[in-house]
């Protein structure tokens, strides 16, 4: 899903971004099918695509249910001597909500039964048509939903009897649930039909993607998806109209420039602070606690006017308070138990989880993040009033820190004066924070929507070459920064060029992503006057020259050749090269030529020849690695030696009795090596050729409930040998998953090393597959990480159970 502020306290925000970030979903799709994709693959898509949105809208259904179910006796006491609420309250709180679950109500009982006695005769994008042609009772509900929410708090506070109502409204379960009603608050129900335009939107946009160009529903899909898109569109210019400016007591305007979370030394300790940066006065606040329904609001906890605020050089600053950093490895502690933590919630959201448990994981997660973000900074940002005191903010990044003080600069250009806030003109500008800030949230990735983009894991390769423009000789180098865990992270530094205008590097560095977006290229002048020191961290002070940011996108980094650049900073120009991996991408699928061994050799004909369910070789391995390698740092991901390997490899191939005696005395890395080189050298994939594009479509998919029924629809489809070995290696993972304080390796790492080897197509294929997509190898590599994910982390997947569903479409959602 786009991003959607959850907190039904905020103004609702729509989105119409697909999954890739910022890129709006075009309302024309790739033109008919993908290449490749039969017809009748495309309808099958479609009917998943369906099915699972079908599901969803029965709950949606429901959800309108049970907010209409407390109207009618509502309604009935308004006229007694002893109302509730008056007719007015009730008539703002449910507005249009009746109008809403009567369209959806006649949608879906149309939609039904097409889905029911599916085939390829099947239209059904009138209904969609008409769905949207009546978003204009949505836009009425959306102009009176501010409203609404502040009416049923004001009543839930006035009224007991009305406030037991609100918390606690039963929600009816999908058919063939286990859960007969759920409970869920007014303020989230009342919440939902903002959230299901844009669902409805990403639906429409996977059923064009898998309708044919000429088919009848897809002009009625195409002008549904335009309709819905303009529309989100009007919303969100409507609703989130862009104040930056406040009016001071005396009529004056004075413009928010700049706001963010900094960390601010007080008192000995680290705090975490919200600085405002105003045309005229920089503000430090903090958010003030308060009980639940009510508004948020700052408190101030000093503010300096830009005509008095002054930065002390290095060497006029006075030592700081002593504040202990926090050790590495604490730090990498945090880290691990962030993922770890992420893992059980998506493992919670996937099993259908209680909603308390998951709100329990976030809360953790969120204490972890928080502390990782306040204890990680420790570049020195000092402030300091000429008729007072100083400040010290402690940054991850120089590039903050330099952005900041430019900002600053800039506006202290104008013509500034002094000047002292009463207490009403403070209070009154601290009011304003909450309504003009524009950074809302801590950066942390608990407060990230479950499907922003991750970033990139893996490595980015970057050359730093040369840098042009600089107007005198000076001593030069650059370092570069990629975020991560929220904030930035410099992670290499280039030699010290001396003396030059042009300096030459070409110096290359590996530098690991961790859910990474963004590389930053900062170009410094190295000083070596000893008398610079800064007394804050007793590092001498180098001088920015020029700073740049570009994003990661993963369709132009991830290719398998060197990208070269240029960023631009302040004139200068810094030329670099970089380029992506995951992991060694040059392993070919070579079938076997001996079919009497087991490398190189269809899965099917090893186990029937063993008379097996899953391969010797996988059993052997796997249970080497969990009696004595489970808790190895690194295990998987640290490479065995080469010749360790092919010993293995041979025996295994020869059948040799002294196998077992062979595993206990070779090092597990060895072992470890060995299975995934089993795997790598099937001829065709683990999870097959002909399903890979399936894979590939299933992933993509927006909508959670469609992409389940995709992805479990697939693992019925493979072959017996297949897919028990599949289950078999899958919780063998994952239980190396469960060792993750310990051996380093989570989840996500270990669908990074497997994902490319269980999926990534034969040499035919891939062949086939590159001419018809060109350049998005390593885009399908990350896909391929992706699918493994999506098993790992779902709950346990049974043999049995798939086979008894294999003639059922799953609409759970």
């Amino acid at each position: 899903m786009p991003y959607i502020d959850e907190s039904p306290t905020m103004s609702p925000q729509l989105s119409a971004r697909g999954q890739g970030g910022g890129d709006s979903i075009s309302p024309t799709p790739p033109e008919g099918l993908a290449p490749g994709v039969e017809a009748g693959k495309g309808l099958e898509m479609r009917k998943l695509v369906l099915s699972g949105f079908l599901a969803s809208e029965e709950i949606y259904i429901n959800q309108l249910e049970a907010l209409l179910l407390p109207m009618k006796p509502l309604k009935a006491t308004a006229t007694t001597s002893q109302p509730v609420l008056t007719i007015q309250q009730i008539e703002t709180i449910f507005y249009k909500i009746q109008d809403i679950y009567e369209i959806h109500k006649e949608f879906y009982d149309n939609l039904c039964p097409k889905v029911q006695q599916w085939d390829s005769q099947v239209t059904m994008g009138h209904l969609f048509q008409k769905l949207a042609s009546q978003l204009g009772v949505y836009k009425a509900f959306v102009d009176n939903y501010k409203v609404a929410l502040e009416t049923a708090e004001k009543c839930s506070q006035s009224n007991n009897q009305f406030q037991k109502i609100s918390e606690e409204l039963k929600v009816k379960g999908p058919k063939d649930s286990k859960d007969s009603h759920t409970s869920v608050t007014m303020e989230a129900l009342l919440y939902k039909p903002i959230d299901r335009v844009t669902r409805s939107t990403l639906v429409l946009h996977d059923l064009l993607k898998h309708t044919p160009a000429d088919h009848p529903d897809y002009p009625l899909l195409q002008d549904a998806l335009r309709i819905s898109q303009n529309f989100l569109s009007s919303i969100n210019e409507d609703i989130d109209p862009r104040r930056t400016a406040v009016t001071t007591p005396k009529g004056e305007t004075r413009q928010l420039v700049k706001d963010g979370f900094l960390v601010e030394v007080s008192e000995s300790s680290r705090k975490l602070r919200h600085v405002f940066l105003f045309t005229d006065v920089l503000l430090c606040a903090k958010l003030k606690k308060t009980s639940a329904g009510k508004h948020q609001q700052y408190d101030c906890k000093w503010y300096i006017p830009l005509a008095d605020l002054v930065f002390p050089s290095p060497e006029e600053s006075e030592a700081s308070p002593q504040v202990h950093p926090f050790p590495d490895h604490e730090l990498e502690d945090m880290k691990m138990k962030i993922s770890a933590l992420k893992s059980e919630i998506q493992k919670e959201k996937a099993n259908k989880g209680q909603s308390r448990a998951i709100e329990r994981l976030k809360k953790k997660m969120f204490e972890n993040e928080f502390l990782l973000l306040l204890n990680s900074p420790t570049i020195p940002f000092r402030i300091h009033n000429r008729n007072g005191k100083s400040y010290l903010f402690l940054l991850s990044s120089d590039y903050e820190r330099s952005e900041w003080r430019e900002a600053i600069q800039k506006l202290q250009k104008k013509d500034l004066q002094a000047f002292v806030l009463s207490s009403v003109e403070l209070q009154v500008l601290t009011g304003s924070c909450f309504k003009l800030r524009t950074v809302h949230n801590i950066p942390v990735t608990s407060n990230k929507d479950d499907d922003e983009s991750p970033g990139l894991y893996g490595f980015l390769h970057v050359i730093v070459h040369s840098a042009k423009g600089f107007k005198q000789s000076a001593n030069l180098y650059c370092t570069l920064e990629v975020d991560s865990f929220g904030y930035f992270v410099s992670k290499a530094k280039t030699r010290v060029f001396r003396d030059t205008t042009e300096p030459k590097w070409d110096e290359e560095f590996e530098i690991e992503l961790e859910g990474s977006q963004s590389l930053r290229i900062l170009c410094y002048e190295k000083c070596y006057d000893k008398t610079k020191v800064n007394k804050d961290n007793n590092e001498i002070v180098d001088k920015i020259m020029g700073k740049g940011q570009i994003q990661l996108d993963p369709q132009t980094v991830e290719t398998k050749n060197w990208h070269t650049d240029v960023i631009e900073m302040n004139g200068i120009k810094v030329e670099f090269s970089m380029k992506f991996t995951s992991r060694d991408m040059s392993l070919k699928r070579t079938p076997s030529k001996k079919q009497t061994g087991v490398f190189g050799v269809k899965i099917s004909v090893v186990t029937k020849r063993e008379r097996s369910k899953v391969p010797y070789i996988v059993r052997q391995c796997v249970e080497e690695v969990e009696k004595r390698g489970i808790e190895e740092v690194g295990i998987y991901r640290i490479s065995g030696v080469a010749t360790d390997i092919q010993a293995l490899k041979a025996v295994f191939d020869a059948n040799n009795k002294d196998i077992l005696l062979m595993l206990s005395d070779m090092d597990i890395n060895a072992i470890a090596g060995t299975l995934k080189l089993y795997f790598r050298e099937l001829p065709e994939p683990l999870l097959t050729d002909r399903l890979y594009p399936a894979f590939m479509e299933g992933i993509a998919l927006s909508d959670p409930a469609a992409k389940e029924n995709c992805m479990m629809h697939l693992l019925r489809t493979l072959p017996d040998p297949n897919l028990i070995t599949f289950l078999f290696l899958l919780e063998h993972l994952k239980r190396v998953a469960e060792k993750e304080p310990i051996n380093k390796m989570s989840l996500h790492n270990l669908a990074t090393v497997f994902g490319p080897t269980l999926l990534r197509p034969s040499e035919v294929e891939s062949k086939a597959h590159l001419t018809s997509a060109a350049d998005i190898w390593s885009h399908d590599v990350m896909a391929q990480v992706q699918v493994l994910l999506y098993y790992l982390q779902h709950p346990p997947i049974s043999f049995a159970e798939l086979k008894r569903n294999t003639l059922y479409f799953s609409t759970d959602v």
